[in-house]
């Protein structure tokens, strides 16, 4: 595992992990721009992340229970096979961010702005992505249960090989989205 920030080990290996939890929820409190923040596999409940700006973060293995993350913005950031329960992403402006993995259940991206994003093997459940624009995202390989694509422009949008289940793109332009890839 990576480093955590302002430190020289990973969590896994800190002498007071709750204080590491304290100290980066503080951080991310106290400022409104984090850049190159690395907090791989520390778990968070109730963290309010909301109106930040998040850039080239690596948040991999991050456990996420009860967090608000609303109206942020976020580039070339990485949630590779965290987990996420019951957290909101609602209003957001994510670019260029990679969800490989991850298990998200319980969650809410309504109108977000999530271009070029990468749900690679997700696994997703009792979610929504509802008036959202997810131009060139990748679902290639996921596990949607229950999730709502409701009104959401999904124009060049992979969902090559997912698995869907009560999963509906009501008002939303399927026909420029992918399904299942052409033989030729």
């Amino acid at each position: 595992m990576a480093a955590i920030t302002g430190s020289n080990i990973c969590f896994f290996h800190q002498a007071n992990p709750k204080q590491e939890i304290k100290r980066i929820s503080g951080f991310i409190a106290g400022n409104k721009i984090i850049k190159d923040l690395c907090i791989s596999g520390m778990p968070f409940t109730n963290l309010d992340a909301s109106c930040r700006q998040f850039f080239g973060c690596n948040f991999m293995k991050v456990k996420f229970t009860d967090c608000n993350f609303s109206g942020s913005l976020m580039r070339m950031c990485f949630f590779d096979f965290a987990e996420f329960f019951n957290c909101v992403f609602t209003n957001c402006d994510l670019q260029f961010i990679s969800f490989a993995g991850a298990r998200i259940i319980d969650c809410s991206f309504e109108g977000s702005e999530l271009v070029h994003g990468n749900f690679l093997g997700a696994y997703i459940k009792n979610g929504s992505f509802s008036n959202s624009n997810l131009t060139n995202s990748r679902y290639i390989n996921a596990d949607l249960d229950n999730v709502t694509f409701i009104n959401c422009n999904v124009k060049h949008v992979n969902f090559t090989s997912s698995r869907r289940n009560n999963v509906p793109f009501t008002s939303s332009n399927t026909m420029e989205a992918v399904f299942e890839l052409e033989e030729t």
